[in-house]
């Protein structure tokens, strides 16, 4: 039993000690901060460096007393501005500190502004890729698109339909809907089926839900805008980072004469416009990872005047082998004022077969986070995205 008590006791010196050392070294830092400040007492300090000073006497908790006293013996080079000391006392400098500051800034009115600070350099451009390089990886991604849905395997997936609508067309969305449908992926055709309404377990068909719609993720999509008839004026725009992966985006255009994009309006009037966009291409696979899509050549007369596409395609497991599969797609419409959004997203991915067992009351899967599907600048060699 004496054991314990004595490793007991122990541990209480040992962690006393540390905490004497911390204690030290909390010291230590704050004398360096004041060996510092007195030895700019010597020199007029300019505003950086009068700011560093206080705000690391703020971090480190000193006494504000102290503080107080180490200003009152510094000179300014640079004004320093009422505004500034209310910005400081906000960050947690005490009274003493804010009154000592107040004093520095009546005595540095007639003093110059601070210089502004020199911009960091930014990086250097990327390069284009060279024509050459570019050609090449035009016609690999035509390929690639034109035999995109024979290269599915059979699959099950979730998708989820989250329905935006804003009447006064100020992009102030509020949720009107969310669907959760299973799709099933079986011999190059997509087959749906209806399962939650706001959480709520229903049987109907899938075309009984209604407001604007879409299809065409899984393959049509991008072989109708890479098809060599629709004749896409395609031209390289910018590098990027998408989830991670340098790509190539290409902008594009196709006009209706060449376009099979058709926009339905209450199922009774039907017309081909022409359409642009930006595809995405990974640097090192060479497939496409979204593709964008704005339609053109509207006639004035169509209720809807305005319509587009944004399809992010990622990577995904199906019985032990990865596929780039559809992520997440958004559809924006325009009919007069009012606007409608879906996003829709594809989760669980999973092997089809005969008897693969599907469960209709699973909850619907919470939203995937911004960041899945977020562009960033691409960045020089060596020099990872942020």
């Amino acid at each position: 039993m004496a054991f314990p008590l004595r490793a007991a006791g122990n541990r209480t010196r040992l962690a006393r000690v540390g905490v004497k050392i911390e204690s030290m070294r909390l010291r230590l830092a704050m004398a360096g901060v004041l060996l510092c400040a007195c030895a700019s007492a010597q020199q007029a300090l300019t505003l950086d460096q009068l700011l560093s000073f206080v705000r690391s006497a703020i971090k480190l908790k000193q006494p504000d007393r102290e503080v107080a006293g180490y200003l009152a013996k510094l000179k300014l080079s640079e004004k320093l501005d009422e505004r500034t000391v209310e910005e400081l006392q906000g960050e947690g400098a005490g009274p003493k500190t804010v009154a000592a500051l107040n004093e520095l800034a009546a005595g540095s009115a007639s003093l110059p502004q601070p210089q502004p600070k020199a911009a960091q350099p930014l990086p250097p451009p990327i390069p284009p890729p060279s024509p050459e390089e570019q050609q090449a990886v035009i016609r690999e991604v035509r390929d690639y698109a034109a035999n995109y849905s024979k290269s599915l395997p059979d699959f099950i997936c979730t998708q989820v339909t989250r329905k935006y609508v804003d009447p006064s067309g100020k992009e102030f969305w509020g949720l009107e809907t969310t669907i959760t449908e299973h799709v099933t992926y079986f011999d190059q055709q997509e087959h749906y089926k209806l399962t939650l309404v706001n959480n709520q377990y229903v049987d109907l068909p899938h075309e009984s839900v209604g407001g604007a719609s879409s299809s065409g993720e899984f393959g049509s999509l991008l072989r109708l805008t890479l098809a060599r008839k629709a004749d896409a004026l395609i031209e390289f725009d910018h590098w990027a980072t998408l989830r991670k992966r340098r790509t190539y985006v290409f902008s594009y255009s196709i006009s209706s004469g060449n376009s099979d994009y058709s926009i339905v309006w209450e199922k009774s009037q039907r017309i081909i416009v022409g359409y642009r966009g930006l595809i995405y291409v990974d640097r090192e696979t060479h497939q496409v990872l979204r593709v964008t899509l704005q339609a053109t050549e509207i006639p004035p007369t169509f209720p809807v005047q305005e319509a587009g596409t944004k399809l992010d395609f990622d990577y995904a497991d199906i019985g032990g082998s990865t596929f780039l599969l559809p992520l997440r797609a958004e559809i924006r419409m325009r009919h007069g004022r009012f606007l409608s959004r879906n996003v829709i997203e594809f989760r669980l991915y999973r092997k089809f077969s005969a008897d693969a067992k599907i469960s209709f009351d699973a909850p619907t899967p919470d939203a995937l986070p911004e960041d899945q599907t977020k562009e960033q600048p691409a960045q020089p060699k060596g020099r990872p995205p942020k």
